[in-house]
């Protein structure tokens, strides 16, 4: 009992380590996870375990089916019926005789087998089933790649948060360390009252951003959680870096890739609906068609004046019946020429929907490519500026402890400055973003 005791005190620290363990995810990694835990990704494998199961419902419909059934009766008051009484030994002739034909109470059990020969509307339902298969298919890859989407967007706003809530410290510090030194040289008589207030006024400020980017930070994290299929409160940790991630985010081979319109995500849902929309017109023309189908049952009945249906040696009475049911539709006013031309219609219009959705899909590539581009000719643009804002207010600043400029002067620099960082940052999401947008629309 003691080796046990000491044992288990041993434990503790590593089972608290464990409990305190961090979940770590690259981007790669989170992706990857998501597609197997994320809600919508988990729904999407359900739809197409249905339409497994729903293809062979419709299937089994066309093969043998047995049904029971089992009948009691209990003539609680009899029926009566009168015959003439000349046929009735012992009667007074020339008049009518109150007869039960029968006992009170029947039994009936039976089992009937059928089977459809022919069914015009079956060999269409079956020929669908396929359609249907590729349907949950390719939307189990449209929710795939919704949800990796929506991953790379939520990662890359944890990192900028992330991001933003290092520079502002940053920023804070020396805000803090400018107002300290400024108030130094102001109750020294060698400055004015006015370059306090500048300099508070703008580290409040960023104050408020450190506060509300903090808040922020702990948002976009709760929403990669969200995304991934992790409680919200689980403590994820991100292996990546912003600038590092951007980098290999910018791929010019990329915008060299062809298009393959039957790869396309898109362009595949567009073409199960029409191979819907035709599956129905064939279902449309298949009415006018006639059915067979073939049954055969076996049974018995038992009759008596009380309950003993069950018991052993009752007589039960055989019967089969064998049967063929041809069904014609021979006129339906014409009916079904109206629902035909309807879905001739409606197939009609599939085509044409499917024409536009190509042309849509080739004007998102280039939009995509040009956007991608874009993005990262904003980053670089705006690593540069960042780069020129740092000197800038680098510069004000000596300049400014020197007097040779003034507090406002100062203030335009750094505002300036906290400018090109947020779009420094944003650029770099940006690319991120594209890049994945342009893949999405590739399948890569």
């Amino acid at each position: 009992m003691r080796t046990f005791i000491v044992s288990l005190v041993c434990c503790i620290p590593i089972l608290l380590m464990a409990q305190e363990q961090k979940n770590s995810f690259s981007l790669e990694e989170a992706i990857t996870y998501a597609l197997e835990h994320n809600y919508q990704s988990i729904n999407a494998s359900r739809d197409m375990v249905d339409a497994q199961k729903q293809k062979w419902e419709t299937i089994a419909t066309g093969l043998p089916q047995i049904s029971g059934a089992v009948t009691y009766q209990n003539q609680i008051i009899q029926q009566l019926a009168q015959i003439p009484s000349d046929f009735i030994p012992d009667a007074e002739p020339g008049g009518f005789v109150e007869v039960a034909f029968g006992q009170p109470q029947t039994a009936i059990a039976s089992a009937t087998l059928t089977q459809q020969i022919f069914d015009g509307s079956y060999i269409v339902g079956v020929q669908a089933t396929k359609a249907f298969l590729d349907y949950s298919k390719n939307n189990k890859e449209k929710t795939d790649q919704d949800v990796r989407k929506a991953v790379v967007e939520a990662y890359g706003n944890v990192l900028l948060a992330e991001e933003s809530v290092s520079i502002l410290e940053n920023n804070k510090a020396t805000l803090e360390k400018n107002l300290y030194e400024t108030k130094k040289i102001y109750e020294n008589g060698l400055g004015d009252e006015e370059s306090v207030d500048q300099l508070q006024i703008t580290l409040s400020s960023t104050e408020n951003q450190l506060k509300n980017a903090k808040r922020l930070e702990k948002i976009t994290l709760q929403m990669l959680n969200l995304m991934m299929g992790i409680s919200l409160e689980n403590p994820t940790e991100l292996t990546e870096n912003l600038d590092d991630l951007t980098q290999r985010k910018i791929d010019y081979a990329l915008l060299e890739y062809e298009l393959n319109m039957e790869n396309n995500v898109d362009y595949k849902l567009v073409y199960n609906l029409n191979e819907q929309r035709y599956y129905e017109l064939k279902l449309a023309k298949s009415r006018a068609l006639p059915t067979l189908n073939a049954f055969i049952n076996y049974g018995g009945n038992s009759f008596s004046d009380r309950f003993n249906f069950l018991n052993q040696g009752q007589q039960w009475f055989e019967f089969s019946t064998f049967g063929v049911d041809l069904n014609i539709p021979i006129f339906s006013s014409l009916g079904r020429s109206a629902s035909t031309q309807r879905a001739k219609i409606a197939y009609e219009k599939a085509k044409t929907q499917l024409t536009e959705a190509e042309e849509q899909i080739r004007l998102q590539l280039e939009n995509a490519k040009s956007d991608y581009i874009f993005a990262i000719e904003e980053y670089q643009t705006s690593k540069d500026n960042l780069k020129l804002a740092e000197s800038i207010e680098g510069k004000n600043q000596v300049k400014y402890f020197e007097g040779l400029a003034t507090s406002f002067e100062l203030r335009q620099a750094q505002v300036q400055l906290y400018d090109a960082q947020r779009i420094y940052l944003e650029s770099m999401v940006d690319v991120i973003n594209r890049k994945t947008e342009l893949e999405n629309i590739l399948n890569q």
